[in-house]
């Protein structure tokens, strides 16, 4: 009886130190931090400032959490709820929030609940893998989108 307790111990140790190792070697996957945030956000206010746009900027996680969020002075309390719709979108539909707005309409992708439609919210992606999203809001959908994209760019690769 005890040499049949000894050798189910053993299995079962041999199984669960297979599964660490196993665990072990497989990478985890890859999260959007503070820092990368704080990059983003960086170039983001630079791209805002150098064209004179006062906007709010925010640098979502991919469940769409902001991680940092700006409201530049100048920037309508408005911008702020439109630069969590926007990510929302990115971040529920992996799209930039321009391109779901045009998928949307043309009848190709569900309904984001409280989402918008216009451009201004770019995923940021590493090692091919969406992580978040940066988004902006306070000027023209076109130029939202030229300052998320240059945040989005500070992150990925």
């Amino acid at each position: 009886m005890m040499k049949k307790f000894l050798s189910g111990m053993a299995l079962l140790c041999s199984v669960a130190l297979s599964s660490l190792s196993m665990a072990a070697e497989t990478p985890a996957p890859a999260a959007l931090t503070y820092d990368m945030a704080e990059r983003a956000m960086t170039a983001a206010l630079a791209e805002a400032r150098a064209n004179n746009w006062n906007l709010t900027i925010l640098v979502a996680d991919a469940a769409g959490l902001p991680v940092m969020i700006h409201r530049m002075d100048g920037a309508s309390a408005r911008s702020y709820e439109i630069a969590l719709a926007k990510a929302l979108v990115v971040t529920t539909t992996g799209l930039s929030s321009g391109e779901y707005g045009r998928k949307l309409q043309a009848g190709e992708i569900a309904e984001v609940p409280n989402g918008v439609t216009f451009a201004g919210g770019v995923p940021v992606m590493l090692n091919g893998e969406r992580i978040g999203a940066v988004t902006a809001s306070g000027a023209r959908g076109v130029e939202d989108e030229q300052v998320s994209i240059a945040g989005a760019a500070a992150i990925a690769n």
